[in-house]
């Protein structure tokens, strides 16, 4: 008996071409997924987002602008007085390909899995979509007893629309804000090469 999966590919096409699911499904499906990554990005964040540091202020604000331009980040804005620095970059920096599918290996799954309770089938033909995407970086460095705090936090901004017509979400796949956290303190402890206090 020939293979199914042309003809099932074939009709999922078709399906998605003639709107087969609504706005509203694709609406609610991308809101159920902004729900599930946010909560996973602010667990990450609370165990990887900050770190303190021996250093003085200036130099650890320094040494993060160095460590975020390396990775390929650029513009935005910069109060160096007050410790706070804005930048962006082109997802899926500062990932490369490589780490990318990682991701996707990791968290693609859970994406449809929650999506197809909205639009059926058809989810297992979404997939992350970096393209028309950029990545949103804001670092904080403040003063505190015996050195400076640091802390990250990431968004992402849609440039371009996408491709498939489904809704974007605001908050990166969670193993992309650990790997892309992992990246940045080791971009900035190359940058920083001194001693260090986590908590």
């Amino acid at each position: 008996m020939p293979s199914r999966l042309p003809l099932l590919f074939l009709a999922a096409l078709t399906c998605i071409a003639a709107g087969c699911a609504s706005d509203e499904s694709k609406r609610r499906a991308m809101i159920d997924v902004n729900e599930e990554f946010r909560i996973q990005y602010e667990r990450i964040l609370a165990e990887k987002g900050t770190r303190i540091y021996l250093v003085r202020p200036e130099q650890a604000f320094k040494g993060v602008v160095g460590a975020l331009g390396r990775l390929g980040f650029h513009g935005g804005n910069q109060v160096p007085g007050m410790g706070y620095l804005n930048v962006v970059a082109p997802a899926p920096i500062p990932l490369n390909a490589k780490e990318w599918q990682q991701v996707n290996e990791n968290d693609l799954p859970r994406l449809r899995e929650i999506i197809f309770r909205h639009i059926g089938p058809l989810a297992q033909f979404v997939s992350f979509e970096p393209e028309g995407l950029n990545v949103v970086i804001t670092a904080t460095t403040l003063e505190v007893t015996g050195g400076t705090e640091i802390s990250f936090t990431a968004r992402m901004r849609e440039v371009a629309p996408p491709r498939s017509g489904m809704p974007r979400r605001e908050y990166l796949p969670p193993t992309a804000v650990r790997m892309g956290l992992d990246k940045i303190w080791a971009a900035f402890e190359s940058e920083l090469k001194g001693p260090r206090r986590r908590f």
